[in-house]
C-alpha cells in the first residue's frame, strides 16, 4: 500500500509539472501561429486521443514526460513552422516551458504555507565541526558545544545565532556566548572579529532535541513567503548544478526511480510537504531544460542563439539532428546509469532523504 500511494503521488506530481512545463510550449507556440500538431502527456503509445481543430491531445502509456510537437521544428520551410518563425518568437516558445516550471513553485509553495504544518520552532544549537585557524577556533570553542546565549540572546536556532552575528559583523564588535560543555557546564567564551565571509564564526552547526509547532499563513504572507523561497530554491538549484558541472561535489544526482523513492517518503508528512517536494522539482527540471545539452530546450535555445551570433545563417538541418541524437544517448546512458545506484539505494533499503 506504501509503495502504492508513492507511485500515485510521483505520477500526480510529475505529471503536473509536465503538464505546466508543456503548456508554455503549446500556449505561446499557438499565439505565435504555429502549428501544433500534437499535445501529449506521457510518451507513446498511445492510450487514447482526441482531436480538437488541427492538434491531437494524446495521454499516453510511459507517464515519465511529454511533449508538444509543432510543425517543422526544425525546417523552415513552411511559414507556419517554429523553424520559419522568428528567432525572437523561437526563443520564447522553446524557453516557455522552463519559465512556467520556474514560476509554478510561487503557486504551491503559497498554497502549502496555507495549510497548517508541523514545522521544527526551534532546538539545542549545537557544534558539529570548528573549522581550524577560524574565530570559532580561536575562541575555545569545541564540538559537541551548546550554544545557550550570544550578546545576551538566548539560541534556540540557526537564524537567531546568525542574526546576532551579522550585526556584530557590521558593527566590528565581538561576540559574547555562553556554551553548554559536557561534562563542564555553563563556558562562556568571546569570538572576536574579523569574522568570514561576513557573519560566518567558522563552525559547522546541527539542531538537537529540537521541538515543533503548527502553524500556517494568512494568504497575504503565505504568497509573499511563496515568493521568497522560489527565489532560494531557484538559487540553491542553479548553485547545485554549477557545482556539478565544474566537479566541486556537494550535489546528489537521482533518476526517476530515486524521484519516486522520495516522493513516497515525502508523501507520509503530508500535502504541504508534497506541495514543497513538487515545487522543488518543478524548479529543477525547468532550471535543467535551460542547460546547453542538445535534445534540451537550452540546446535548441544554443542552436538559435547560434544563428543569431552568425546574423541568420543556420546551421545545417543534418547537423542540428546529429547533435541532438547524441544529446538524447548521452541523457538516456546518464539515466541508466543513475538508475543503477537508485536502485542499489531501494534494495538496501537506504532513504533518499536526510
Amino acid at each position: 500500500m506504501t509503495w502504492l500511494i508513492a507511485i500515485i503521488a510521483f505520477i500526480l506530481i510529475l505529471g503536473l509539472v509536465i503538464l505546466v512545463h508543456e503548456l508554455g510550449h503549446f500556449i505561446t507556440a499557438k499565439k505565435s501561429g504555429i502549428k501544433v500538431e500534437e499535445f501529449g502527456i506521457g510518451f507513446p503509445p498511445r492510450l487514447l486521443s482526441f482531436k480538437r481543430g488541427e492538434t491531437i491531445y494524446s495521454l499516453n502509456l510511459i507517464p515519465i514526460g511529454g511533449f508538444t510537437k509543432m510543425l517543422g521544428e526544425e525546417d523552415p520551410s513552411h511559414p507556419r513552422s517554429l523553424a520559419g518563425k522568428s528567432i525572437r518568437t523561437r526563443l520564447l516558445v522553446l524557453s516557455a516551458g522552463s519559465i512556467m516550471n520556474i514560476l509554478l513553485p510561487i503557486l504551491l509553495l503559497s498554497i502549502a504555507f496555507m495549510i497548517p504544518r508541523q514545522v521544527v520552532a526551534g532546538g539545542d544549537v549545537q557544534v558539529y565541526e570548528v573549522t581550524p585557524g577560524s574565530p570559532a577556533a580561536y575562541a575555545g570553542i569545541q564540538v559537541d558545544d551548546i550554544i545557550l546565549t550570544a550578546n545576551g540572546h538566548e539560541i534556540s536556532n540557526f537564524d537567531e545565532l546568525h542574526e546576532v552575528i551579522e550585526d556584530a559583523d557590521h558593527e566590528g564588535q565581538p561576540v559574547a556566548m555562553v556554551l553548554d560543555r559536557p561534562g563542564v557546564g555553563e563556558v562562556p567564551v568571546t569570538v572576536n572579529p574579523p569574522y568570514l565571509d561576513g557573519a560566518r564564526i567558522g563552525v559547522t552547526l546541527q539542531l538537537v532535541n529540537p521541538y515543533y509547532e503548527t502553524v500556517s499563513y494568512p494568504i497575504g504572507k503565505a504568497i509573499a513567503e511563496g515568493f521568497r523561497q522560489t527565489w532560494n530554491i531557484i538559487s540553491l538549484t542553479v548553485t547545485g548544478f554549477f557545482n556539478l558541472i565544474t566537479g566541486q561535489g556537494g550535489v546528489d544526482v537521482v533518476g526517476p526511480i530515486g524521484i519516486a523513492q522520495a516522493t513516497g517518503e515525502v508523501a507520509k508528512l503530508g500535502v504541504a510537504s508534497l506541495l514543497i517536494w513538487a515545487a522543488i522539482l518543478s524548479a529543477v527540471i525547468g532550471i535543467m531544460n535551460l542547460l546547453p545539452i542538445p535534445m534540451l530546450d537550452g540546446g535548441r535555445i544554443c542552436f538559435v542563439l547560434l544563428e543569431w551570433v552568425r546574423r541568420g545563417k543556420r546551421i545545417s538541418l543534418e547537423r542540428e539532428r546529429q547533435a541532438h541524437l547524441v544529446g538524447l544517448m548521452l541523457l538516456l546512458t546518464l539515466v541508466l546509469v543513475v538508475s543503477y545506484f537508485d536502485l542499489s539505494r531501494l534494495i538496501g533499503g537506504e532513504s533518499i532523504l536526510p
